[in-house]
């Protein structure tokens, strides 16, 4: 597997760019602004996108997606309880000047459990809700792409409409029982690994955690 990052927009969102080791299939993550520096990623790597995936809808991981849809007509990708908050999103960047037609809706709704496949890529759907109540995390090949949920020693905020903190910390524990060789991309941030947070990310292994966790 191969993972390109671009960090995009005024809030330095990861937006990742995966493809297999062979072929040319790939999967945008996230591309949420600054469309013509992903689209040169993608074209000077000679790709071809099946997927544009958005682990949930707040405007900094959305709002390059119609110049990407339109650039390689691959299918966007939300979770089926995230309507709200896109909706939201949507709402807020036509105040700053957005046309609505920059939102357009996606085309495959996704739930727990589901798989993406691309070429020789496939990740599962973990619902993760608690940032916003239809994020996602996707996991497959030892990786696990987890939006706003999980940061380098942080985890996503749950003071914004459709937050809440009881249901991150549960998508939380989720979280850490995977393989703890499994490397995290996050949202915002570094990578880092399942271990490395378990034992260090201090929502993770304090009195937070056990409130939740037990």
């Amino acid at each position: 597997m191969k993972i390109h990052t671009v960090i995009v927009g005024q809030l330095d969102v990861n937006c990742y760019i995966v493809s297999g080791d062979t072929g040319t299939s790939a999967i945008i993550i996230d591309p949420g602004d600054e469309a013509e520096r992903i689209t040169g990623q993608v074209d000077g790597m000679g790709l071809k996108p099946e997927y544009i995936v958005f682990t949930h809808a707040h405007y900094d991981h959305v709002c390059a997606m119609r110049e990407l849809k339109d650039a390689y007509g691959a299918h966007v990708v939300l979770h089926e309880e995230e309507a709200d908050t896109y909706r939201m999103t949507r709402d807020l960047c036509v105040s700053w000047g957005y046309e609505p037609e920059d939102f357009p809706p996606a085309d495959r709704l996704v739930r727990e459990g589901d798989t993406i496949r691309a070429g020789g890529l496939e990740f599962t759907i973990i619902h993760t809700p608690g940032h916003t109540p239809g994020g996602i995390c996707l996991f497959g090949g030892g990786v696990v792409f987890t939006g706003d949920t999980l940061f380098r020693g942080s985890i996503g905020r749950t003071d914004l409409p459709g937050g809440n903190t009881e249901r991150l910390m549960q998508s939380l524990k989720r979280l850490v029982a995977l393989p703890a060789e499994t490397r995290v991309f996050c949202g915002h941030g570094p990578e880092t690994t399942i271990a490395e947070e378990s034992a260090r990310n201090p929502y993770l292994n304090s009195r937070f955690r056990l409130k939740f966790f037990g």
